[in-house]
């Protein structure tokens, strides 16, 4: 990887995700251990439920809080699954995927070098969010990421 090269990009973040889950202080331990998130707010009802809390992810921020049924506020393992997939920049995609495995999430697909310049894997975490672990492996221009895409959806070498 060359010296300019940073393995997760610097940008704006000015869209926070915000996750239901069901067992938010199992979730919160889990996204410590597995992704180095830091805890920086909990705020724990009455009912013992997490609320809201408020982690961040090599300084991004995320939200979550439990299931709250009665205000239609439901998790993916309730939904039957989501949509919706984070997309998480690390130093080594590799190691922080691995580690996510070790401590209960179910890999997809496994971490491969991609023709978007990026390593990179799918999982699913234990509260049913799906994950894509990803460093960055060479910078190339959009022009170049359509030449390589068209060549993936062929089956032709990207290089």
């Amino acid at each position: 990887m060359s010296e300019k090269l940073k393995p997760i990009p610097e940008g704006p973040r000015a869209v926070t995700p915000y996750l239901t889950v069901t067992g938010a202080a199992k979730a919160l331990e889990f996204y410590k251990n597995a992704f180095g998130a830091v805890e920086t707010l909990r705020l724990v009802g009455p009912d013992d439920r997490v609320g809201h809390a408020e982690i961040e992810i090599n300084g991004t921020p995320i939200m979550l809080s439990e299931e709250y049924p009665e205000m239609d506020v439901r998790s993916p393992t309730t939904l039957g699954g989501s949509p919706v997939g984070i997309h998480l920049m690390v130093e080594d995609s590799d190691a922080v995927f691995n580690r996510a495995v070790k401590l209960g999430a179910t890999a997809v697909r496994p971490v491969e070098n991609q023709f978007y310049g990026e390593r990179s894997g799918k999982l699913k975490d234990p509260f049913g969010h799906i994950w894509y672990i990803s460093t960055k492996t060479e910078e190339i221009s959009n022009e170049e990421m359509v030449r390589r895409a068209e060549a993936w959806t062929q089956g032709k070498s990207t290089e």
